[in-house]
């Protein structure tokens, strides 16, 4: 059931639609939590290693998260940080074309929003630690980036916000997809062109051993971007917009985005106002 808070944003957005009016989002991305950041890279992991970096070569480290995780009944303390859209535990993640994100793939992944980002020019990726509603959290942040290659003339802002939740049970945590504006979601090496197009940008989770949730219209080009039919700036499934939250308790995930999202309600409200590649 859609919270009070939902419905309202909803009824604006349907309201705004009718009469032509421009609806402001405010942001759900959290800050004061990260202020680390990655050298400019392409396809890095912390600190900023990676096929044609721009800068000198890191041993990617995996980074602690400062409280244990407990992910489908594996304890995790530390995480890669992957300049393209996501966090691994197992192993630094450098693959920049999209894949989904089911299967085994043996590298427990989180994903806000996997897709080709290039920060040689522009806004850099950063992370960090701090506190979210009196619990420690983890915070790893995309501020405005752009994609391969050396393009900013369009930007994605999202964040991923990892909090515990050690005071439900030991190793509960909730996890949060934060969303801006994002315009953004393929890299030329992908099939994309002027960002859009080709292999798509996808969003979810997976264990590593076959459990897997992708959010609705990841991996569908049009779907997750602004104006798409599951744009991420007004989607949910939490009622607030450009929001996603899961929470995981005893290792398992809930909260599960449901088929009929936010962002299907929003369209349908506004209806009735009327693979690798090789670096050059």
């Amino acid at each position: 059931m859609l919270s009070s808070r939902a419905l309202l944003a909803i009824t604006s957005i349907g309201l705004a639609s009718m009469f032509g009016a421009t609806t402001v989002f405010a942001s759900p991305i959290v800050g004061g939590i990260g202020g680390t950041p990655f050298l400019a890279n392409d396809d890095g992991t912390y600190p900023a290693n990676g096929l044609n970096s721009g800068t000198p070569p890191g041993t990617p480290v995996a980074q602690s998260l400062g409280f244990t995780f407990n992910f489908y009944g594996t304890n995790y303390t530390a995480a890669y940080i992957n300049n393209n859209g996501n966090i691994t535990f197992n192993a630094p993640q450098a693959t920049f074309t999209p894949f989904a994100i089911t299967g085994a793939t043996g590298n427990p992944l989180i994903a806000p929003f996997f897709a080709d980002v290039d920060t040689r020019v522009g806004p850099l990726v950063d992370f960090g630690t701090g506190t979210y509603s009196g619990h420690s959290a983890f915070a790893v942040n995309w501020p405005g980036v752009g994609y391969y290659s050396e393009h900013l003339d369009k930007t994605d802002t999202f964040q991923l916000l990892l909090v515990d939740r050690s005071d439900v049970g030991a190793g509960d945590a909730d996890f949060y997809f934060n969303y801006g504006s994002m315009q953004w979601e393929t890299g030329d090496a992908s099939g994309g062109s002027g960002g859009l197009g080709g292999t798509c940008a996808r969003a979810g989770f997976n264990n590593g051993v076959g459990t897997s949730v992708e959010i609705p219209g990841s991996g569908t080009c049009g779907a997750l971007i602004d104006g798409g039919a599951h744009q991420l700036l007004t989607a949910s499934n939490d009622g607030v917009p450009g929001q996603y939250l899961f929470q995981v308790r005893g290792g398992v995930v809930n909260n599960l985005p449901e088929p009929a999202s936010l962002a299907l309600l929003l369209t349908g409200l506004a209806g009735l106002g009327l693979t690798r590649r090789r670096r050059g």
